[in-house]
Formats: C-alpha cells, sequence, structure tokens
C-alpha cells in the first residue's frame, strides 16, 4: 500500500516540502545578513486551498511538434517573493533582519515537527486498523 497516493498523506508531504525549501531560503538569508544591497527573500505563504487547486491541474502535453506551448505561468507552491515591506533596511541596502529570520525558521521547524507527528499519528492509525482488521 503506497501512501503517498492518498490524499492526506499528499498534502502533508507537500507541506513538509515546502517548508524544507523556505529553510533554504531562510537560511540564504541569513547567510547574506552582511551582503550590500541583499534583499530578504520568502516563499508564497502555504494553504491547502491552493495545494489542492495545484494538485487537480492537468498540464497538456504536445503530442507533434507543430502544437503550441501551453501559456501556463510559472510559480505554483515554491514560488519565491521579495519580503514587500522591510521596517529595517541597513545603510548598504540590506534589508536582513536577523531577529526576523530567526522567527521564521523556528516557526518553520515547529510546523515541520508538528506535520510530521500528524503523519506518524497517521500511519499509526492505518496499522492499528490492519492489525485489528485480520
Amino acid at each position: 500500500m503506497d501512501l503517498g497516493n492518498l490524499g492526506l498523506f499528499k498534502l502533508m508531504s507537500r507541506k513538509m516540502d515546502w517548508l524544507t525549501q523556505r529553510q533554504e531560503v531562510l537560511s540564504q538569508n541569513i547567510a547574506n545578513a552582511d551582503t550590500p544591497e541583499y534583499k530578504s527573500r520568502d516563499l508564497k505563504p502555504f494553504s491547502f486551498r491552493d495545494a489542492l487547486s495545484d494538485s487537480r491541474r492537468l498540464t497538456p502535453v504536445a503530442t507533434n511538434a507543430s502544437h503550441l506551448a501551453g501559456t501556463r505561468g510559472a510559480g505554483g507552491m515554491t514560488q519565491e517573493q521579495k519580503v514587500r515591506d522591510p521596517y529595517e533596511t541597513a545603510p548598504d541596502g540590506n534589508n536582513v533582519v536577523l531577529e526576523d529570520q530567526m522567527m521564521r525558521m523556528s516557526q518553520s521547524s515547529m510546523d515541520y515537527q508538528t506535520i510530521t507527528n500528524l503523519y506518524k499519528k497517521q500511519v499509526a492509525m492505518i496499522k492499528s486498523a490492519i492489525r485489528s482488521g485480520s
């Protein structure tokens, strides 16, 4: 039984992937805290509504060389965005605030642990249902 095909597990996996990518972006922000003119970045916020709509989209496949390319824009769940309103900018143009980045990293870490625990609980429930059914 492949749990990756179940809807809830797909969504949890996507959330975990998003959190992993967000940690990478935030760590890049922290690494460039002293780089002149560096602008902090973050990912587009994850929402289950967007995740559900992304999974329902079909991508067109060109079956002939004369077919036109699709017009679907780039983006999706992992689209990066610049921080819009930095409340603190250094004289060298860098707007990375370490305290803010560390808070975001700790929130991402807590969210990841929460999703991991939820994943474990769901697997334990499935195992329990399988054991009681036999």
